[in-house]
């Protein structure tokens, strides 16, 4: 049982440092706003 517990155990912390990893890029990390052009073919604007 003591080897279970140990694996458990080190589940648990690289879960947690996942977890820290992830919460510290969404609040940390401030996104750049940028514009975006997506060209449209003419095909596709005219009514059919």
């Amino acid at each position: 049982m003591p080897t279970l517990f140990r694996f458990l155990v080190v589940v648990a912390i690289l879960a947690a440092l996942g977890f820290a990893a992830v919460f510290a890029l969404a609040t940390l990390v401030e996104p750049e706003p940028r514009e975006i052009a997506v060209p449209v073919p003419s095909g596709r604007l005219t009514a059919p």
